[in-house]
């Protein structure tokens, strides 16, 4: 059913095989397009968006506050506006939460 073809890579130029087995697993998979660069392209790519997604994340910034239930000095993710209590770790979870909806 499926044959070898052999495509150009849309970033180097270089030619590769699409084999068969390629192929069958795209049609599995039910992707409808060939791959347009070469495995070693989609290698550096996938390996660049990694990079970007996780590894160097810039550090979430901190603001120390003191816990209206328990009075316990922490840090949360946000900067309170004073108007609504800030709840540490242990006391934020047993809180009963408005329906929003």
């Amino acid at each position: 059913m499926f044959q070898d073809k052999v495509l150009a890579c849309k970033d180097c130029g270089a030619e590769f095989e699409f084999t068969a087995s390629e192929q069958e697993f795209y049609a599995e998979k039910g992707f409808t397009n060939e791959p347009g660069r070469c495995p070693q392209c989609r290698a550096a790519r996938k390996a660049q968006n990694n990079n970007n997604r996780g590894g160097y994340r810039e550090e979430r910034q901190m603001y120390p506050v003191t816990c209206s239930a328990c009075g316990v000095e922490t840090t949360v993710p946000f900067q309170p506006r004073g108007d609504k209590p800030v709840y540490c770790r242990d006391c934020f979870q047993p809180q009963p939460r408005n329906n929003r909806w």
